[in-house]
């Protein structure tokens, strides 16, 4: 009997950026972690046509009525998961032919699911697009001929290619899983085309919590001039993303040492600084409302990311998370323990490193 062919599946977790987080674009540094409460699953099954299946609830494209079509809109927005699949087809494709790395004729139908909650700030395309990348890297058996370094910038450009606005620490932090420290000095993105990226024992880290709002309908709508500031040379901008870049490095050494206090100290800062930069019509009332809940139980508390989601330290333990998870009750937000997941890297990829 001839064979059946067999299903790759991969999953991509979502993503905390510790501490830190100005990213490449400001050739800052940072620490990040892949978060195991929610993931990304792709599916590749070899199929006789190339197929990508929208997914039944989030690539909608039939309602019972106008009414069901406008509500979906304003929750959910235009876009799913099926052009993210595309788009990585057509970015994998293109670097293995400008690689001479050649690719078999046979075709895969393609899928995906993930659970992670959208507008939060927790990575979630990328998390659909790195799941995607590691069953073609597998189908094509091609993982030995592309480096782990170059694959995030890979995830990046399919995110680019839809006006995604990006950088690369999410995507770094996705495809290598576990805690991350990393590194994007201008000397190396200039010289490397990407950052020195550290993996570190996910076992230093403290425990540690997720707090976000179930439907994030203010997460700063007002468009940050943070950037363009930053490329104009404002000197206010350019010493404050100095500094939090100063507090990765930092961070790194209190986790490596286990001084948690400092950490919960690096949290706070980490916080206040984005929070002068960008001001609070961009950070929006809601985001804000997540860190101070946290700080009036005097926890440590940032964005996850850009906002939407907060991670917590609470240095006084189980007592003090009781008073936080009461609060954030009170509140309305969601709050869980954070689960880390450890590197996802196999031996093949290891060989590919630097």
């Amino acid at each position: 009997m001839a064979q059946q062919p067999t299903t790759i599946e991969h999953k991509a977790y979502a993503r905390v950026g510790l501490l830190g987080n100005p990213s490449d674009v400001y050739y800052g540094r940072t620490i990040s972690f892949s978060l195991g409460n929610f993931c990304a699953i792709v599916q590749l099954q070899p199929s006789d046509d190339l197929v990508i299946k929208p997914h039944p609830k989030h690539d909608l494209v039939q309602f019972s009525s106008l009414d069901h079509l406008v509500n979906r809109l304003q929750s959910e927005g235009y876009y799913g998961g099926v052009r993210l699949l595309m788009a990585i087809c057509r970015v994998f494709y293109k670097h293995c032919k400008e690689n001479q790395i050649d690719l078999h004729s046979g075709n895969f139908t393609l899928s995906y699911d993930t659970n992670i909650p959208r507008q939060t700030g927790l990575s979630g395309s990328s998390a659909i697009v790195t799941a995607a990348l590691n069953c073609l890297l597998d189908f094509y058996k091609v993982r030995h001929l592309i480096k782990v370094e170059v694959r995030p910038k890979l995830v990046l450009n399919a995110e680019k290619e839809l006006g995604i606005v990006a950088g690369l620490q999410d995507r770094v932090a996705q495809v290598y899983g576990g805690l991350v420290y990393m590194d994007f000095s201008k000397e190396n993105m200039d010289k490397l085309g990407h950052g020195i990226y550290t993996p570190m024992d996910i076992s230093l880290l403290p425990p540690l919590h997720l707090i976000y709002a179930e439907n994030p309908s203010d997460s700063g709508k007002v468009h940050s001039t943070v950037q363009q500031r930053w490329l104009n040379g404002d000197k206010f901008i350019i010493s404050s993303m100095a500094e939090v870049a100063d507090i990765a490095l930092e961070g790194r050494t209190a986790i490596l040492d286990k001084d948690y206090a400092k950490l919960a100290g690096l949290m706070n800062r980490n916080f206040d600084l984005r929070r002068s930069m960008f001001g609070d019509d961009v950070i929006g009332a809601l985001n804000i409302e997540m860190v101070e809940v946290a700080r009036r139980v005097g926890a440590a508390s940032k964005f996850t990311g850009s906002g939407g989601a907060v991670v917590v330290y609470c240095p006084e333990g189980p007592s003090q998370v009781k008073l936080l998870e009461d609060a954030c009750q009170k509140a309305g937000f969601v709050i869980q323990p954070v689960q880390v997941i450890p590197s996802l890297l196999n031996e093949d990829d290891l060989k590919t490193l630097s």
